[in-house]
């Protein structure tokens, strides 16, 4: 599951009725991301990590970047389903390409304001969670 300003993952490797509790779950404590990244870790800003994450000098050599690129690619391959909450960034963007080009089914979440023709690689669309929600 893919969320505004990162990506936060759970896995649900089967569909089914857990799986959409899950979802259900995560989506309902979602409603702000820093409640999310407050799982992790409630002294960190979300803001702030990213920002030096995102400042990594040869970034292209780092293991650290290597190991979240191998970690998020594997997540891609072993799930049913993508779901993107908009608004989302490029790497969020790049992940749900990834999925589509593996087979997965996709979701899209959130207004799209404007015609986009890469939208269509989305399997349903949804206005807001609570649509989703309901659909579930």
């Amino acid at each position: 599951l893919l969320l505004p300003d990162g990506a936060i993952g759970i896995k649900c490797l089967n569909w089914s009725k857990d799986c959409e509790k899950e979802i259900k779950q995560f989506l309902v404590s979602s409603r702000e991301v820093k409640k999310v990244f407050s799982i992790f870790d409630s002294k960190l800003d979300p803001e702030s990590v990213m920002k030096k994450f995102e400042s990594t000098k040869k970034w292209q050599k780092d293991q650290r970047v290597r190991k979240i690129f191998e970690k998020d690619l594997e997540g891609l391959k072993n799930s049913q389903i993508l779901i993107l909450l908009l608004p989302a960034g490029k790497s969020a963007h790049i992940e749900a390409g990834i999925a589509y080009g593996l087979g997965k089914k996709c979701i899209l979440i959130g207004d799209q304001k404007k015609a986009e023709s890469h939208y269509l690689i989305f399997d349903e669309f949804y206005p807001t969670i609570e649509a989703f929600l309901k659909s579930l």
